[in-house]
């Protein structure tokens, strides 16, 4: 069955979903949103960005926009080497949060924990098969990223960014030993890291 309101009913609105994009990836920044849905104006076809195609989270990607409250928050390259990968999620999801400009009556948060911030939330795993605010934020965050990571790949051509989004691919890794990382590969995870030691 895909998401529903269901998770969202027992809270005062407004009841925000945040979800993330780019935990694993070698390359690029994580990328964070948070999304108010308007029940009455809801797009239909959200779903998990895992379980859409391209073509199908940019088109609600594109809805979304126009009739949803949006926040997105990036964690750069930076702050992931810096404060490894978990708490730079931690901080885009504040910032995509923040971004809303509101005061949230409950934000639903993808995973197993939620940022050490002031709103009240819940953590719920597996939430973006579950809550349709936090599927809205799966999309957002998701298309979000991968424009990013397009638009990367022009500047740093030969790593296959365009389709691979940064992730660890063969193709990926062998532009690494071929090319070496560019200023957005995290220094901090270890096939990066050894390709650094290497040099």
């Amino acid at each position: 069955m895909p998401p529903c309101f269901k998770i969202e009913k027992p809270y005062s609105d407004p009841v925000v979903g945040v979800d993330e994009a780019g935990r694993g990836p070698l390359a690029g920044p994580v990328v964070a949103a948070a999304v108010v849905l308007d029940r009455k104006r809801c797009p239909r076809g959200i779903d998990d960005s895992k379980k859409l195609g391209p073509e199908a989270r940019e088109s609600l990607f594109g809805k979304l926009r126009q009739v949803a409250l949006v926040g997105v928050g990036i964690a750069t390259v930076e702050e992931i080497d810096r404060f490894n990968i978990l708490w730079a999620t931690m901080l885009a999801m504040t910032r995509a949060v923040e971004a809303l400009g509101i005061e949230p009556g409950m934000v639903l948060v993808d995973g197993n924990r939620c940022p050490d911030w002031r709103y009240p939330s819940t953590a719920i795993v597996s939430g973006d098969a579950l809550s349709r605010s936090i599927a809205a934020a799966s999309i957002i965050a998701k298309v979000t990223r991968d424009r990013m990571m397009i638009d990367y790949c022009a500047l740093h051509p030969g790593y296959g960014w365009s389709h691979n989004k940064g992730y660890g691919t063969p193709e990926h890794c062998a532009a690494l030993d071929r090319l070496g990382p560019t200023p957005l590969h995290r220094r901090s995870f270890s096939p990066v890291k050894q390709h650094m030691l290497d040099l």
